[in-house]
């Protein structure tokens, strides 16, 4: 660039430009010998004077962890609290070996046992399954299939006799257990 050219202001303009680039890099270089140490490192100059083997580097301290109050935190919370709440899950294998167990000693039977009124009013066919599995010989049950049947008073089939609510009542059988 050919100052001479330029009018008065502007090469007024670029000499300070020039200037100003030349200077920047040197106080970049003083300000860094003059800058306060950072993370507790002392530049030479400001460090005691001490035989090599009794310098020691002084290390930042750790950082702290803080707690971070998001959504995605307490979420993460919930599950940590969880994992001690819940039993821990089999693999299938053990799932398997546990099913099996079970499963060896018992056998199907099938014939026909009354189950019980509960006093909800629902048949409690645990009793009957577990009477079927008696006959059998074996000590209790679950039950696997069930029938109803409606069991009516004698009057109801009289000619001309009109049907009340109580004439008729519905009885649940067990009629095949799982037997153990």
């Amino acid at each position: 660039m050919n100052l001479a050219r330029l009018n008065p202001a502007t090469a007024r303009v670029a000499m300070a430009g020039l200037a100003l680039s030349m200077a920047l890099p040197a106080t970049d270089s003083a300000r860094a010998q003059t800058a306060p140490p950072a993370l507790g490192v002392q530049s030479p100059a400001q460090q005691p004077a001490q035989s090599p083997q009794q310098q020691q580097i002084e290390l930042p301290p750790a950082p702290v962890e803080r707690e971070n109050p998001g959504l995605i935190n307490e979420i993460g919370k919930l599950f940590e609290k969880s994992k001690s709440a819940l039993p821990p899950l089999k693999s299938p294998s053990e799932t398997i070996n546990d099913l099996s167990n079970i499963a060896r000693p018992s056998t199907m039977v099938t014939g026909r046992a009354a189950c019980v009124v509960a006093s909800n009013g629902a048949p409690d066919c645990k009793i009957g399954a577990d009477r079927l599995c008696q006959s059998k010989g074996f000590k209790e049950g679950k039950s696997i299939d069930t029938d109803a049947s409606e069991k009516c008073s004698p009057l109801v089939y009289l000619p001309g006799h009109k049907r009340g609510p109580n004439d008729c009542k519905t009885e649940n059988f067990v009629t095949r257990a799982v037997c153990q």
